[in-house]
This record gives C-alpha cells, structure tokens and sequence, in this order.
C-alpha cells in the first residue's frame, strides 16, 4: 500500500513539474535577454579590434598553446581574423534584431568558439560562459516574438515562450555562481584574505576610496563578503520578494569589481545575464514605469512541447553541473597543479606568478644548454605559460620538436620553474629531473608537477604590496 502511494506521489510530482515547465510566460523577458546578449556580442568583437587585440592573440604570437584534444586548431591568416571578428559583429546585430536568427546564432558560436580554441593563453571564465550561452541561444528559438524574423513570417511568431526556456537560462548562470563560491571555500580566502588583500593594497591610488581599500580588515571582510554573494544572489535572484534587493547587489558587486579589477567584459555578462532570474514580463513592467504601457501579445502558434531539444538541455545543465567536479578528482591544491582548474568557474581565486628556464641535452653536445621561453612567446603568452604546467609541457615539446627538425637526435628538455601562489614565496613547481620531452599531456595526474608549498600565506602591508610593485 505505502508503495502505491509513494508511486502515486511521484507521479503527481511528475505531472506538476511538466506542468509548471510548460505553462506559458510573456516572451520579453527572453526577448530582451536576447537583444542584451547580441549587442554585448557585436560590442565584445568590435572592442576586440579595435583595441587592436586581434593583432596580439593572433597574428604576433608565432607557437600557439592547444587545448588537449584539439591539437589541430590553428589561426587563420590576419585578414581571416579580421574578418572573423567582423562576422561575430553581424551575427550579434542579428541575434538582437532576431534577423535570420537561426544562422546568425550559430555561426556567432561557431566562430567564437573556434577563435576561443586556438589559444589557450586566451583563456578566461567569461569567455567561456559567453560561448556556452551563445550555445543556448542557438538553441533555444527567442526570434519567435519580436523578431525580424517574425516580422517576416508570421506563422513563426509565438505569443508565449514555455517556462522551461527560462530555467535552461537560470540554470546555466546559477553553476556559475554556485562553484564561484565553492571555489573560494578555501583558507587562503576565507581565513587569510587572500588574494584579494594583494589585490587591494595594490588599489591604494584609487581616488576617494583608495585609502580605504589599504585598510587591514577589508581583504577578509571583502572575501567572506564575496564568497556569500556567489554562494546565495542565485537564490535571492530566484525569490520574487528578494528579487530587486538582490538585482541591486548584483549591479554593485560586479560594478565595484569592473572598476576595481581589470576583468574586462565579465561584469556586463554577468549584470546581463542574471535578467534571465526576472518575472516574465519585468520590460513591460520598466516599460510601464517609464509611461510608455504596451500589451502583451495574444497567445499565438504551437506552443513548443517537451522534446527532445528539451533533453539535450536538460543534459547540457547536467553536463556544466558535473565538469566543475573532476578538479576534486586530482587531489592536492588544483589552484596550484592546474588541474581541472579550467572549465570549473575558479573566478579571481588566486594571484599566481613565476619563472620558467628550459635546460635542453641532445646528443653531440657537451653541455646542457639554457633556453628561454621569450625565444617563442609574447609577454603575454610568457605570463601565462609560467603559472600553468600542462603549458610548460607544450612548449618543452615545441623545443624538442624543434630541434629533432634541425637533425638532432635523443633531445632532452628539462625545466626550472619556479611559482608563488597568493602571495608565498616562489618554490619549486616542476620536478627540475624530469625529461618533459618523454611525457605525454594526458588527463591523468601529472606526477611531474610538485606538491604545493604548505603553510599560510604571508601577511602583506599595504606598503609591501607598493614596494613589491616597483
């Protein structure tokens, strides 16, 4: 009896959520998600070369860092980035005007995504959520209201978008926040205040609030205070009573943190995305506000049913959900290893610099000979290459391939690297007898990598900090 009866609750349960992800919602909310996210596209693009960004990531860098897996990725020429970027301009003016919206959306993921893969110096957490959502865009049909596209073809035209559509959304921006906060559940960041205290002392020139940012206490203060607002504004976002208190913690948040920290477009996709949390209707509401009052269109067309694209969302949420995971899955320090560090939202958690020497043997020579990384890279790719050992590891194969090209045989490719990590002093980060030339990059445990340095980090004075930075 009480398994009929619990057969019957989760039926009931079933059907209410089926329920609740169908029920249709007034289309403006997604709609001025999808007009915000386009025009942030086109402006990230244009930003891109205009700042003459294109030239740097892509054209002056002569070795490229490949990503495991997609070793056959490589740049076009000058003229084919250039064009790139100016075609990830266009597919954003359409996406916002949900002109040829399908194509657009795409060939907008498409190309990002592919110019996101040739490098993986490139890196940053905001790139890659961008390009998830631009993935969800694709798929989910926003040019069905107020589109171009609807315009044009009025059979395409939906009055209400299922509620499902929505979660896809708030799902997706919700695991961004939520390992956010798992990755700052750490000492360094909850006990020590790091790195965020390096980070402020080195703020003191800030006019008004400079003076303030040097101040002992804040780093701590700041750090608890960021750990709590990634770990809960998702749910504050959620509850239509927290809703508007918790907008405006998201608006101050990441406005303090753009002005503050240079991390370029991640405020603004992070202020844009979180929309996605508002009541169905909230442009109608502003809209309203503002004196200019518009009706929601009468419920038109088919309403989408739970499909199969239902599924491969659903599965796609799941998928962010578990990838964050598997840098638990290498043990020890991942901000130190590196290990899973990608792909799982370790957004600003650590401060991480160092040095790297090769020391290459070959046979016929008589001694061991010193290489440095600048001979390859641009400062920038030199900067990130240091800090990162699955990136030492391709390089130290570039070398050896490199010289077995010149006819030399048994190449060894060693390496003196050196790393600190919020703050410590520099210590070993590389097993200096390990022939890197014979190991393969995998997604097993790199022994080769040494363990982190133990104890806390140091203490630092806002003056030491100032001092350092000289």
């Amino acid at each position: 009896m009480r398994s009929g009866s619990t057969k019957s609750s989760i039926a009931t349960w079933t059907d209410r959520l089926r329920a609740a992800a169908l029920s249709p919602v007034d289309p403006a909310g997604l709609v001025a998600f999808r007009v915000l996210f386009g025009l942030l596209a086109a402006f990230g693009a244009a930003r891109f070369l205009w700042l003459g960004w294109v030239e740097r990531s892509f054209v002056q860098p002569t070795f490229f860092f490949h990503y495991w897996g997609f070793d056959w990725v490589e740049p076009l020429s000058a003229t084919g980035m250039r064009a790139l970027f100016a075609t990830m301009i266009v597919c954003g003016v359409l996406i916002a005007l949900g002109a040829l919206y399908r194509l657009a959306s795409a060939t907008f993921f498409l190309v990002f995504t592919y110019v996101e893969l040739i490098d993986v110096t490139n890196y940053l957490n905001h790139y890659y959520l961008l390009s998830l959502l631009a993935l969800l865009v694709t798929a989910l049909p926003l040019h069905r209201a107020y589109s171009v596209d609807a315009w044009l073809r009025p059979g395409l035209a939906l009055g209400r978008f299922p509620a499902w559509w929505s979660w896809v959304l708030r799902g997706q921006v919700a695991t961004v926040y939520f390992y956010a906060a798992i990755a700052k559940a750490t000492a360094d960041w909850l006990l020590h205040g790091q790195p965020l205290g390096i980070w402020l002392a080195s703020r003191g020139d800030v006019p008004l609030v400079g003076p303030l940012l040097e101040q002992p206490w804040l780093p701590l203060a700041m750090s608890w205070g960021g750990f709590l607002y990634d770990l809960t504004i998702w749910i504050w976002l959620l509850v239509p009573r927290t809703r508007p208190f918790a907008y405006l913690a998201v608006l101050g948040f990441h406005g303090a943190v753009g002005l503050l920290f240079p991390i370029g477009m991640f405020p603004w996709i992070m202020v844009i995305a979180t929309t996605v949390f508002f009541a169905p209707e909230w442009p109608r509401r502003l809209l309203g506000a503002l004196g200019r009052r518009t009706e929601a269109p009468a419920p038109s067309g088919a309403a989408p049913r739970l499909g199969p694209l239902a599924v491969l969302l659903a599965l796609h949420v799941a998928v962010q959900v578990l990838v964050p995971l598997r840098a638990f899955a290498y043990g020890g320090n991942v901000l130190w290893h590196e290990q899973g560090m990608r792909w799982s939202w370790r957004v600003m958690a650590r401060e991480k610099n160092g040095s790297v020497t090769f020391r290459v043997r070959a046979r016929g020579w008589s001694r061991e000979r010193l290489v440095s990384p600048s001979d390859y890279l641009t400062p920038v790719q030199e900067r990130e290459m240091v800090t990162q050992p699955d990136l030492i590891l391709q390089l130290a194969h570039h070398v050896r391939d490199e010289l077995r090209a010149r006819g030399l045989e048994d190449v060894e490719v060693r390496v003196d690297a050196r790393a600190s990590l919020n703050g410590r002093p520099m210590a070993p980060f590389v097993d200096p007898e390990v022939d890197l030339a014979a190991i393969e990059d995998s997604l097993r445990p790199a022994a080769w990598i040494l363990p982190a340095p133990s104890g806390p980090p140091p203490h630092l004075t806002p003056r030491a900090v100032a001092v350092g930075a000289r």
